[in-house]
């Protein structure tokens, strides 16, 4: 073994894909928010600002970029670099600055997302995902532990955060609809009442919006004991497999009555209704 080398730098990525659940306006990975969650372009709007604030102690720096995912039917996802048949990619019809960003404690920045040559674009919907990677602080070879044996091979682990946001492009009229399919209540480990269901999406856009579960017992009352925001069926995706850990309320009986789940468009007002299922229990 060579006694020269006296460290190996390993660096672990760690990506927060955004996607599938998140209770708040805002996304947070480490010490980063941002505002809001999703940039989306339809209509007249060409310019957006996404909102990043430092929530820790120490300063932080971050390179921004755009990248290419593929939703996976269990609404996981994974890197790619070619479009899969029906989807469009926004990269190249998206700017944005700046392209890096440090942020002292508590200290706060503007990203400015704008769109461009929309009017050349064919109707449908194109998505990319901008990526706010971490920097490592770099540390002086001088400045390490001089007691530390040199013969030794050591291994230094530098976790690195991210967070990505999808950015949308819209073009056209809306064809989207979605269905829930699939309902099924399990219990796991005698203690949780899990509900799995399908989204079934069809259309030339993505769909996302908020899910909400509400108990009916024979008698009539009605009792929530389920919540989920921020739920996304991407483009070109037909179908999502989804799992929601229901409520343990003592007082709903998941052995009679019935659950209704409802999907609803994310509105401070009058939501729109996705789409309703009705789950008859035994």
């Amino acid at each position: 073994m060579c006694k020269s080398i006296s460290k190996i730098g390993i660096f672990v990525l760690g990506i927060l894909l955004f996607t599938s659940i998140c209770y708040s306006d805002g996304l947070a990975q480490g010490n980063l928010l941002i505002t809001p969650r999703r940039v989306v372009f339809d209509g007249t709007r060409r310019v957006m600002e996404l909102n990043l604030a430092n929530t820790g102690q120490d300063s932080a720096k971050y390179n921004v970029s755009l990248i290419q995912y593929r939703m996976k039917e269990d609404g996981s996802f994974e890197e790619i670099t070619v479009p899969d048949p029906g989807q469009n990619f926004a990269d190249k019809n998206v700017r944005f600055f700046p392209r890096t960003v440090t942020l002292g404690p508590n200290e706060a920045q503007v990203v400015k997302m704008q769109v461009t040559n929309m009017d050349k674009l064919a109707p449908g919907e194109y998505r990319s995902h901008v990526y706010f990677r971490s920097v490592p602080k770099q540390v002086a070879l001088g400045e390490e532990d001089t007691k530390r044996d040199t013969t030794a091979v050591s291994v230094q682990l530098t976790p690195i955060f991210g967070i990505t946001i999808p950015v949308i492009i819209r073009v056209g009229e809306s064809t989207t609809k979605v269905t829930l399919s699939d309902l099924k209540l399990e219990v796991v480990n005698d203690t949780t009442n899990r509900l799995q269901m399908t989204f079934n999406r069809t259309g030339n856009m993505s769909i996302y919006g908020d899910l909400k579960i509400i108990h009916i017992s024979p008698s009539g009352k009605d009792t929530p004991v389920g919540t989920v925001n921020g739920i996304a069926v991407y483009t070109p995706n037909p179908a999502r497999k989804f799992l929601v850990d229901l409520d343990n309320d003592k007082h709903v009986n998941y052995h009679s009555g019935k659950l209704i789940v409802t999907y609803s468009s994310q509105s401070d007002t009058k939501p729109e209704k996705y789409t309703e299922a009705v789950l008859e229990l035994r």
